[in-house]
């Protein structure tokens, strides 16, 4: 396989045009599903009962978290979500459901599991600074009656999407088995597939349509740490091959972005992030922009420069972001 080096460049008229052509994609989103939970206050002295600091809570919210976060994400961009997942039967269960249609995204793909508790992430922030974060989960694998809910769910909405996106956090969802169900049956039906990986899953996402890693996790399942362009340049290569994918985006933080794709294409694309003040959710946005994107008509190039800007909005915020098309198409204009 001949392979080719490039630096990205997309006309800011197309990069317009795809922008504006977001809202005909129609994304499923699988994966595992988070509530966000802030507590937030401030400090004013340490505790006498040990060296922390106290804090003094003044008010309390919530967000979406996890697969939902990035539904956010799709339908911000003006897209269309299916969202699918699995949540416990409890009051953060009923509170992440609140947010969803807060949010006029659907619920009918949510699957109930009253054995787990839904998964929470609580985070007290002092003086806009997080002091700790608290989690309430069950990491352990869904049962063979969930994975088979799950399937028929993505059955059932496959003609009427254009992509998947498996968001991958690790907390039980996403099964070797589940993906063995779904992969298939997706490519089988001609839908793109992208994945936001775990480490202990990347030999079961064979097949799929790009990979999302950050570059400690590609080094990582490569048994090698990317130091150097040299490293970056072989870890990608070997991947996008072991795993038969048709590309590979490794997000590179402030180095930005390098694709890898089946022709032999690899494209560097340096990061647009001027202030980076919070990554919590960054992920979540670039899947969300890439698959988007790409289902709407960009190329694969395109779809990650679409991806990358995206980001680099997302990182300016604190907490989850959602980043809209408008800001998008803002960000765009505003390029020299």
């Amino acid at each position: 396989m001949s392979r080719r080096l490039g630096n990205m460049v997309v006309k800011k008229s197309r990069a317009v045009k795809i922008i504006e052509s977001l809202q005909r994609a129609k994304v499923m989103i699988l994966g595992d599903l988070m509530l966000d939970r802030y507590l937030w206050g401030n400090v004013e002295r340490i505790s006498p009962e040990a060296p922390v600091p106290v804090v003094h809570i003044e008010k309390e919210t919530s967000n979406l978290g996890g697969a939902a976060n990035v539904a956010a994400n799709v339908n911000a961009l003006g897209a269309y979500p299916f969202l699918v997942g699995v949540i416990g039967d409890d009051q953060y269960a009923l509170e992440l459901k609140k947010n969803l249609r807060g949010k006029k995204l659907p619920i009918s793909g949510l699957v109930t599991d009253p054995k787990r508790p839904t998964t929470v992430k609580t985070r007290i922030v002092a003086h806009s600074q997080q002091v700790v974060r608290v989690d309430r989960e069950n990491l352990d694998e869904i049962d063979s009656e969930l994975v088979s809910s799950l399937i028929s769910k993505t059955k059932k909405y496959l003609n009427q999407i254009d992509g998947i996106i498996i968001s991958d956090y690790g907390k039980g969802i996403i099964t070797r088995d589940l993906l063995a169900g779904i992969i298939p049956m997706a490519v089988s039906a001609g839908k793109f597939i992208a994945v936001d990986p775990k480490e202990v899953h990347f030999m079961n996402y064979k097949d799929v349509s790009v990979i999302t890693p950050n570059h400690h996790e590609a080094g990582f399942v490569s048994g090698r740490k990317i130091t150097n362009e040299r490293i970056l340049t072989d870890v990608g290569w070997n991947l996008l091959k072991t795993l038969n994918l048709e590309s590979l985006l490794i997000t590179r933080g402030e180095k930005g972005m390098a694709l890898f794709e089946k022709d032999g294409d690899l494209t560097h694309i340096p990061t647009e992030a001027k202030t980076v003040y919070d990554v919590t959710g960054a992920g979540d946005t670039v899947i969300a922009a890439l698959t988007v994107a790409k289902t709407a008509g960009a190329s694969m190039k395109e779809a990650a420069y679409i991806a990358n800007i995206a980001a680099s909005l997302a990182v300016a915020r604190f907490g989850t972001a959602r980043v809209t098309r408008d800001e998008l198409l803002g960000a765009i204009n505003n390029k020299k």
